[in-house]
């Protein structure tokens, strides 16, 4: 057997070298006549060619990508095209700023410092000045998310605590070790939460956005010593605008997978066809942003687990209402550091948690992970520098008021909370599902209901509920709006009322389905599309005006 291998391979060897040497026959003839300064430059310029290709092919930013914008650059630079689609920008950021603008009758902005400082009560008198500017009364439950307890009691514990860490900075251990504790048992107190073992750990950050963004770079890092050069972030497409902001500061490629139609959850299989040799980490929304619905966690670790690759849950929305929902008795598919591959989790202290904007936290399952979120300086003329976050110095305040707020309401007070919120947003939802004309988009079980139309535009029913109070959160592909349910939410009547005023609408929009929709809404949306509409209508113009003046 061996000696009939080695036969084989002799032939094969055989035809091989018979290949070369007609290769290098045909070389050197094509060459003769050649000399060799003409066959050393025509290497390099072949070289210098197929690097050149390669690095325009291969980039961090698809090719179709970079020729869109080249083709609009290219556009802008038409005179005449160019100085009308810049009008028509102005225009648009004129009208937007129009609509935000909310001064009142003899009100200016400051735009320099007083020459005199102002005393304590001039100060407060301009504070007060300046509160008369809110028009929304986000106080009687009429706002999406934004506010998630408002309680007044909360407030001025918070207002104590922040007063008393005020100048305090966690950059300086040293000097304030009383707040480097805090934010020590804020994440245990997350981790623990979270089901995390005992080597999970995690940082105290500015929001949910930098606690993805810490993911993102230490998963970045962890592949670039994999070798990976250009790191990708497989995602679901309904994933938080955070993970394209990740993308572009860390120079990595967003990946977005699509979601399953019916029931807005990321689809599995097609995520596993993203997956490829440049895959820096997988993505989980607990749940996502624009329908409030949750990932299969499950199934996706699995792909993780399969492929070796970190999965992040970003759980920045609702994380502290999912820990807390099977105890107030609406139990969940496992989500949290159970679950074998899940390596970090996002979860934003300033919603759900019920603490002061400026607080959230990245929590990981092993000190491994979280080591490579780190940086470090030790190099620097001022010293070694090292920092766990983006930023340098924190305020401690923020640190202290978090761990005061969930020192406060301890797990009784968050069960409470969540049992009358997620109740609170399933009454909505079935209220919705019941009326002709709309619909809800899957089966959200946390506290965001995403509402459509598949007979009128979704947005009139927006302008509608704007025009009677209600300040709710306008999506796109697909148009949609959603309501995120607060504690604010929970008070009597509120979302019988909100449950009133959308039928009440619905009922108007549908004596007229095919009505075009009017206001900020729609313009806010659709601006971009009829500037790119307006500026291929100047192009045809302009090329077909040199036509018209040869045939006359």
């Amino acid at each position: 057997m061996r000696l009939c291998v080695q036969a084989a391979l002799e032939v094969y060897k055989e035809m091989v070298l018979l290949y070369l040497e007609e290769g290098r026959r045909q070389v050197n003839s094509r060459c003769a006549d050649l000399e060799p300064w003409q066959i050393v430059g025509a290497t390099v310029i072949t070289t210098l060619g197929a690097v050149w290709i390669k690095g325009f092919l291969f980039q961090q930013e698809s090719l179709p990508s970079r020729i869109k914008k080249l083709c609009f650059r290219l556009i802008r630079k038409i005179p005449y095209v160019g100085a009308t689609i810049q009008s028509q920008l102005n225009k648009a950021l004129d009208d937007m700023s129009a609509s935000l603008c909310t001064l009142k009758e003899g009100m200016s902005y400051t735009k320099q410092l007083p020459s005199k400082g102002l005393s304590q009560s001039q100060v407060l008198d301009k504070i007060r000045e300046y509160e008369t500017l809110n028009e929304v009364q986000w106080e009687n439950g009429c706002v999406s998310g934004a506010v998630y307890w408002g309680d007044e009691s909360l407030t001025n514990l918070l207002v104590k605590v922040y007063g008393d860490f005020a100048w305090s900075n966690p950059l300086h251990p040293d000097i304030f070790p009383g707040v480097r504790k805090m934010e020590a048992e804020v994440v245990r107190m997350a981790c623990t939460l979270f089901r995390g073992g005992p080597s999970s750990c995690g940082t105290v950050t500015s929001g949910g956005t930098e606690s993805i963004l810490m993911a993102c770079k230490a998963y970045r890092d962890m592949a670039y010593e994999r070798g990976v050069k250009y790191p990708e972030i497989v995602a679901p497409v309904s994933v938080h605008a955070a993970f394209d902001k990740a993308a572009h500061y860390f120079g990595m490629k967003l990946v977005h997978v699509p979601l399953d139609e019916k029931s807005m959850k990321v689809d599995v299989k097609a995520m596993k066809r993203a997956i490829n040799k440049n895959t820096a980490m997988l993505v989980c929304s607990t749940p996502q942003f624009p329908h409030g619905i949750i990932d299969p966690v499950e199934e996706v670790a699995k792909l993780a687990v399969r492929y070796n690759l970190p999965l992040h849950v970003d759980a920045c929305l609702g994380g502290f209402l999912i820990v807390f929902m099977a105890k107030a008795g609406y139990p969940l598919a496992p989500f949290d550091f159970r679950v074998k591959g899940v390596t970090s989790i996002s979860a934003d202290t300033h919603k759900y948690g019920y603490a002061p904007k400026g607080s959230s936290v990245i929590l990981y399952s092993d000190k491994k992970y979280r080591h490579y979120q780190y940086f470090v300086a030790p190099d620097w003329q001022g010293g070694i520098y090292a920092s766990p976050s983006v930023a340098g110095s924190r305020p401690g305040g923020i640190i202290a008021a978090c761990w005061a707020t969930m020192m406060h309401m301890g797990e009784d007070g968050y069960i409470d909370a969540t049992k009358k919120i997620v109740s609170t947003a399933r009454k909505i939802q079935k209220a919705i599902c019941k009326i002709n004309g709309v619909f809800v988009f899957g089966e959200p079980k946390v506290s965001v209901v995403a509402i459509g139309s598949d007979v009128f535009d979704i947005f009139r029913l927006s302008n509608a509920l704007t025009s009677k109070g209600w300040n709710l959160n306008t999506l796109q592909y697909p148009s949609s709006i959603h309501i995120c349910c607060t504690v604010l939410h929970t008070k009597s009547g509120v979302a019988d009322q909100f449950v009133r005023d959308v039928k009440e609408q619905v009922a108007i929009i549908m004596k007229n389905p095919k009505e075009k929709t009017t206001g900020m809404v729609r313009m806010s949306m659709r601006k971009a599309f009829y500037i790119i509409f307006f500026i291929f209508f100047l192009i045809v113009k302009a090329l077909q005006c040199p036509a018209k003046n040869q045939s006359g």
